[in-house]
């Protein structure tokens, strides 16, 4: 044996074999020892205490007995059948049901020898049961227990079909710890175990698998916690001192005319927020470093403000500038805010999108070449390979999760010497989450809203309140303001979600009637060109009602658009909500945003609805949003790689992630290329890494 046993085949370990070794792979991504020894349990049940049948209630938890099975049964139902059995001490009996796999269990189980059955009492009419109890026998069940302690791993149908059940891997871990433990190579300095009384790498994965006691459990869980998001920050942190290092910046050492003459016609003082992201911003941009920010700040907190200061400066040091948008709204509203904004200079602004006229297309791309254009806004038309700029000094990406990364490079390659780049988003990103997955940027956060701001009134009422609400929504209407309805996506169908909206749609119709009132609706349906002759309408203010089964679009600015109501509003997610609430309120008039809601609501959903109604805070939101839903599910597929963590919990392990980054951060201090011979095994590990893959430098 060496030390590449690490990396033999799974079909190798005693148990496995090639089928087994087929259906590890397909479902768990198990090829090698290593990859099975790294994957954990998600949770332990402390098997220490038993119950006999006459202490067990409902109201229990998890109970476990040790009996005798007795007495199989199976009773044909409208659709299958079900199996009971008992399990029965000296005590007495309690009845065990099962709907699934009922042949096989009826096969598996010998009704003489004894088993510890463990699960959930039910009370179904006046008797106790258990439904689908998982049970071991007595004798294999000592066995695997060390100080009560039992790790329970994910599974799936399909492994446990092939006895791959929780206790089935947990078999498969006893077999190969002992045979690979001496092999698992130490991947932290002594100076960091040290520092932070961390217990070694072997004993970690022994007391992750097999705890002895729950002490050693909780030390084994911060050890590779800390390991885990250690390496993560580790990598991020290197990539940025690479990235500060190779990419050379323009130094804008001027602020003169174009941003002086801009910051003195203002009608309004900037918040602290926006003076104090401003003067990160202008220190980045006379570093002489390319600058990589992302400026994050809820709705109407003044990010574009903020990015067009940062384009002047660019402008009074001779240089251009380009805001890029995801959507041609957005594009054309960046364009309309920038340009009222700047009426009273002499800067050539101009927008490009998908639907600009070939004539107008060729002028901005020769004007942009010879740099007569100043500013140029647009959407992903700008990132065409015919667009060239005469000198770009920086670049701003709006709601930057929209682009992919290598449509976002494509504008840093438009010139030799890397633009500066501000990204912006106005979805809040709860900072554990912002540090493991933009901890290669520097961030900025607007976390204030300007004073003159109303807070948004959110309420929250239920289907039986609707005739209040055609009230509220006609007093408002003839208060001239307008109201926004949308609707969810119930699932993946347009069939469906058309069907929902347009019930709605006549419903609406019947309690405002034309000519009296006009409504425009926006569905999954319609072409694209529609939906934008629909919304003109709605900005345009023909009509006083927005109906919508899609999201409004981020960014989306109807300053009249007072009122939002959210149809069925259980059924969205807290960061949709907290998106959808933002299209109003960017008047000086008072904004409400109404969630409508039948009776039966889940108590995930109760929260969501809850946590609405009491704050308008959208990192508070985006903290309670990250517990809820994790953090695979907050960014969305296109992030999820990044997210998929073996151990640690962003929404938990907030004091681990910060004492990772910190530790990380002293160590490259020191040593920036990890060449000194303490940091030889996080240096060989980092590299193991880098070559497996690790690419979490590279996601933004």
């Amino acid at each position: 044996m060496n030390k590449n046993i690490l990396n033999s085949p799974i079909g190798y370990l005693q148990g496995v074999g090639p089928q087994r070794a087929e259906i590890l792979k397909n479902e768990l991504n198990i090829y090698t020892f290593k990859d099975l020894v790294n994957y954990f349990p998600f949770r332990f049940i402390d098997k220490s205490k038993y119950y006999k049948t006459n202490e067990v209630s409902e109201k229990l938890n998890y109970v476990q007995i040790v009996g005798t099975l007795s007495n199989f049964k199976e009773i044909k139902q409208k659709r299958g059948s079900r199996l009971t059995a008992e399990i029965i001490d000296e005590e007495g009996k309690i009845e065990l049901v099962w709907f699934k796999n009922t042949k096989w269990i009826k096969k598996g189980y010998n009704t003489s020898k004894k088993y510890v059955v463990f699960g959930k009492p039910n009370l179904f009419g006046s008797k106790i049961n258990i439904i689908h109890p998982e049970m071991e026998l007595l004798i294999e069940h000592k066995s695997s227990i060390q100080g009560g302690m039992k790790p329970v791993y994910h599974s799936s149908e399909k492994l446990n079909s092939k006895g791959l059940n929780s206790n089935g891997i947990s078999k498969l871990q006893r077999k190969l710890i002992p045979e690979i433990i001496d092999y698992i190579p130490e991947n932290l300095s002594e100076k960091i175990i040290n520092e932070h009384k961390l217990i070694s790498k072997k004993e970690a994965i022994k007391s992750i698998h097999f705890p002895s006691n729950s002490i050693n459990l909780q030390k084994a869980q911060f050890r590779l916690k800390f390991e885990e998001l250690f390496f993560i920050q580790l990598s991020l942190l290197k990539n940025k001192l690479i990235n500060k290092e190779k990419s050379k910046g323009f130094v804008f050492n001027k602020v003169s005319k174009n941003f002086n003459l801009f910051f003195n016609q203002l009608d309004f003082e900037l918040t602290n927020a926006q003076k104090r992201v401003t003067k990160e911003i202008r220190k980045d941009l006379n570093s002489g470093k390319q600058m990589n920010r992302l400026l994050q700040g809820d709705v109407g907190s003044g990010k574009t403000v903020v990015a067009l200061m940062s384009i002047l400066i660019a402008i009074d040091n001779g240089y251009q500038a380009c805001l890029m948008a995801p959507t041609e709204i957005l594009a054309v509203q960046h364009f309309k805010t920038i340009t009222e904004f700047l009426s009273h200079s002499s800067l050539n602004i101009k927008l490009l999108t998908g639907s600009t006229t070939k004539s107008k297309k060729i002028n901005i791309i020769d004007s942009l070449k010879n740099g007569t254009i100043d500013i140029i806004i647009g959407t992903h038309a700008l990132i065409e390979p015919n667009i060239a700029f005469l000198n770009l000094g920086v670049v701003i990406i709006d709601e930057q999760h929209r682009f992919g990364v290598e449509q976002r490079a494509k504008l840093w390659k438009k010139n030799s010497i890397p633009p500066h780049i501000l990204v912006m988003t106005a979805t809040p990103i709860p900072r554990t989450l912002a540090m493991t997955l933009y901890g290669d940027l520097d961030i900025s956060i607007i976390d204030e809203l300007p004073p003159n701001r109303k807070p948004i009134k959110t309420l929250h009422i239920y289907d039986n309140k609707r005739l209040q609400l055609i009230a509220f929504m006609k007093e408002q209407i003839q208060n001239q303001n307008q109201i926004y309805v949308v609707y969810p996506l119930i699932e993946e169908s347009d069939t469906l979600d058309y069907n929902f909206l347009m019930d709605g749609y006549a419903s609406l119709e019947r309690d405002f009637p034309k000519p009296n009132y006009q409504i425009s609706v926006i569905h999954g349906k319609m072409k694209a060109e529609d939906k934008e002759f629909e919304l003109r309408r709605f900005i345009k203010k023909e009509t006083q009602i927005m109906i919508a089964t899609t999201v409004i679009e981020v960014g989306i600015d109807v300053p009249n658009a007072n009122v939002m109501i959210i149809e069925s509003a259980e059924r969205f997610g807290l960061s949709q909500l907290h998106q959808l609430r933002g299209r109003v309120g960017r008047g000086v008039q008072q904004a409400y945003c109404v969630l409508m809601s039948s009776f039966k609501l889940t108590d995930e959903a109760k929260i969501r609805l809850e946590t609405m109604a009491r704050t308008n805070d959208g990192f508070e939101i985006a903290d309670v949003d990250l517990k809820l839903r994790g953090p695979g599910d907050l960014m969305g597929t296109q992030q999820s790689g990044i997210l998929n963590l073996r151990i640690a919990d962003l929404a938990k392990d907030t004091q681990i992630l910060k004492l990772a980054r910190f530790t990380a951060s002293q160590i490259l201090k020191k040593d920036k290329n990890l060449s000194q011979e303490t940091n030889k095994p996080i240096y060989l590990h980092y590299k193991y890494l880098e070559k497996e893959n690790f690419s979490y430098g590279k996601i933004s």
